[in-house]
């Protein structure tokens, strides 16, 4: 038998063009009439800021490789200059579709119900006196007209702003002048108009139609709205520096000046106008988008804030639980004491983990407190209470990952802050960014020193916890105590344990213990036993992960693969992947927890992790991965992986071809994971509260255990509703 050669290129997706085949599920949730209308509208908003991001970072770094013509290929085989071609290729037409969707689809269905997006030629006379005085009261004093000419050079043109190009004459001279207008972003970009409940009018549009009193005595003889992304990539080289902190800060203001990756302009921009800020803005003919409606659709989004009286249109509220014993009115660590607790976020509420460090600040037998920190909301309770813990005489050392991708700015002022407040901070290592997530609280008791500890698939940012779907886990393990305090000796100094007892850390950790399972999986399937390997993530794109899985497979083993995003695995290979399903769930929350499940003959292995099975994951970052050992834990962390596995709502399959596919329903219950999920969440919280006097507040309550909770796949349960 010929050996299989894991190298072909053919075997393998291109990454970026996995991750706009990812975009392009987003944007059909936008046409998904099963969703509730302005979460519809919001799908579409999300797409573009998607994209804005993908092109800042990813084409940008293709933009670099093609420029300096690397001569590397990746894994599908493809050059930078190869990649940037079919990006740009897809991604024209994916703009197409958006905007096919938006002016078709969404405009229409909104405009039913009574919700405007206006033209100026659609005002009415109160309307039009409206921005007229909003003109001249509130945008004309803040706008600044910048000539074009011999003597002033072409402006610079920021980031993800929005600007006008003119073209213009003096009065009596035919001679074409020109100038570009930002419109100012500290005004809403959706401005609500009088005389409906729900009229609206973009700003750039109130600005273009008085844009004429800004050149007194000149002709304006076109306007037209423009827009640049550009490489926003952070270059931190970090051998080069002693000092972290200050070479992301000035890498911050160089980044703004990047190189310009994507112009988007109005699609009725007259040839003339085009070419010179093609030439101004030194733009690949390749990079220039022309646009059908309004330029940059994450305006979507605050139209669909904005509108009021119409909750029918967005997603029922559902009530996330919380465990008694884990709430401000019990000891957080007496709870945990008693054994361990899982939290999936945000069905279960994220106060928990906030409540675990608010206590350790005040609590006066705890000595410290040490955090990894990678994204934190704009106003952070876990950052105040690591301070008061600090202010309280604690130890307390946060790592605080400055280099986390446009959470920079806002990462090194929360470092500051926190310096300020007396805590120890650790600026990331060099080479490595610090993805985990982890926390850990030292607490004197009557039987000496125990430490407790939550490890969790996310951030601990309390304002994504609403929207990402996260698992966290408190515990007071002992061995976990003891690895977790050496990754943070590791982190803060030059310790280097020979082993840890119970995870596994990044960079290689992670990489080594997954393909000694899969190694082990291999072994059983060709011993003739039953195998299967169960994992769900956000991206897989590493080479050597994806060949091992195909390895697996050959050999026999079973592997289904939730994957949200990239994935450059194919399926369907005959002799390589043919037992290998992914599935995509994309829905009302980001799915972002990752789960590892080895199913050896029947005995399960289940475990948590921050790491997603790509190269930066696997190499470049510190990461954890962690078992979960409790055995109704275990079955929950089951109960959830297999209610997503069964989704028929969210899902998309992977098919041979390269494309997803639905679900076929037929003769099937709708089974939605997240709003199962929501609905059994809900259900927990309002037993609770109405039982609250009967219950002993410590006693455990798993949010799905088999024997308290309905069997997810059960028809008597799928009620079919909103399908969102």
């Amino acid at each position: 038998m010929a050996k299989i050669d894991y190298e072909d290129p053919h075997y393998y997706t291109n990454r970026e063009l996995s991750w706009l085949n990812f975009n392009d599920r987003v944007l059909e949730e936008s046409r998904d009439k099963s969703n509730p209308l302005l979460e519809r509208v919001k799908f579409l908003g999300i797409t573009q800021s998607n994209m804005d991001e993908f092109v800042m970072v990813r084409v940008a770094s293709l933009a670099k490789l093609t420029e300096v013509k690397w001569d590397g290929r990746d894994a599908s085989g493809l050059s930078a200059a190869q990649q940037l071609k079919a990006v740009n290729d897809k991604s024209h037409e994916q703009l197409v579709k958006q905007y096919t969707t938006l002016n078709r689809i969404i405009l229409p269905a909104i405009r039913q119900v009574g919700i405007r997006l206006l033209k100026v030629t659609d005002l009415s006379e109160e309307q039009y006196q409206f921005i007229k005085s909003y003109f001249h009261d509130e945008l004309y004093p803040v706008l600044t007209p910048m000539a074009d000419d011999s003597s002033r050079p072409f402006p610079f043109i920021s980031n993800d702003t929005l600007n006008l190009s003119l073209r213009l004459n003096k009065k009596g001279d035919d001679k074409s002048l020109y100038a570009t207008l930002q419109v100012p972003s500290i005004f809403p970009r959706v401005v609500k108009l009088p005389g409906a409940e729900n009229d609206f009018i973009l700003l750039e549009e109130i600005v273009k139609q008085f844009v004429d009193q800004l050149f007194v005595n000149y002709d304006i003889q076109e306007v037209s709205t423009f827009r640049v992304i550009r490489d926003m990539d952070l270059d931190v080289a970090e051998e080069d520096t002693s000092d972290l902190l200050k070479k992301v800060q000035q890498q911050l203001k160089l980044r703004e000046h990047g190189k310009v990756i994507r112009l988007e302009v109005d699609s009725d921009i007259s040839k003339k106008l085009r070419k010179r800020l093609v030439r101004e803005l030194e733009t690949d003919e390749d990079s220039v988008y022309e646009v059908n409606g309004p330029i940059d659709l994450t305006f979507l989004g605050k139209l669909a804030s904005a509108v009021t009286g119409h909750d029918d249109l967005k997603y029922p509220p559902f009530k996330p639980y919380q465990p008694e014993a884990l709430n401000s009115d019990h000891n957080i660590f007496e709870a945990i004491q008693k054994h361990d607790w899982l939290m999936q976020h945000p069905y279960d509420k994220f106060d928990s983990v906030v409540e675990f460090i608010r206590q350790a600040s005040i609590d006066k037998e705890v000595l410290a407190i040490k955090m990894t920190l990678y994204r934190v909301s704009g106003n952070s309770p876990i950052i105040k209470y690591l301070g008061r813990a600090a202010q309280n005489g604690k130890q307390v050392t946060v790592l605080v990952e400055v280099k986390a991708r446009f959470d920079e700015e806002n990462n090194v002022h929360w470092a500051r802050q926190l310096e300020r407040m007396g805590c120890h901070v650790i600026y990331g290592l060099v080479g490595l960014k610090t993805h985990s997530k982890l926390s850990l609280v030292v607490r004197r008791e009557e039987s000496g020193i125990r430490r407790y500890v939550h490890l969790g698939t996310g951030n601990y940012n309390d304002v994504t916890a609403h929207f990402y779907t996260d698992i966290g886990l408190l515990t007071a393990n002992n061995d976990i105590g003891i690895d977790v305090t050496n990754i943070f000796n590791m982190l803060s100094g030059y310790s280097r344990p020979p082993y840890f007892h119970k995870l596994h850390i990044s960079p290689k950790g992670i990489r080594e213990f997954i393909t000694d399972r899969l190694d082990q999986a291999i072994e059983y399937a060709k011993a003739g036993r039953p195998v299967r390997v169960q994992m769900k993530m956000n991206s897989l794109s590493d080479k050597d992960m994806i060949a091992k899985m195909y390895e697996a497979s050959h050999a026999g083993v079973e592997i289904n693969l939730i994957v949200r995003g990239i994935c450059c695995l194919k399926t369907g290979i005959k002799g390589i992947s043919d037992t290998i399903q992914v599935h995509s769930i994309v829905g009302r929350f980001l799915e972002h927890s990752r789960i590892y499940i080895f199913d050896f003959d029947g005995e399960k292995q289940v475990y948590l992790s921050s790491a997603d099975l790509m190269t930066r994951n696997l190499n470049r970052r510190v990461e954890q991965l962690f078992p979960v050992e409790q055995p109704d834990l275990t079955q929950r962390v089951l109960d959830i992986y297999r209610a997503m596995w069964d989704d028929n709502v969210k899902t998309r399959v992977l098919d041979a071809d390269g494309t997803y596919k639905r679900v076929d329903r037929r003769g099937r219950a709708p089974l939605n994971s997240q709003e199962f999920f929501a609905d059994q969440a809900t259900k927990l919280a309002k037993k609770q509260q109405s039982e609250s006097h009967k219950q002993n507040p410590n006693q455990f309550q798993p949010m799905m255990s088999p024997e308290n909770q309905p069997d997810p796949l059960s028809d008597e349960d799928q009620d079919g509703g909103n399908e969102a």
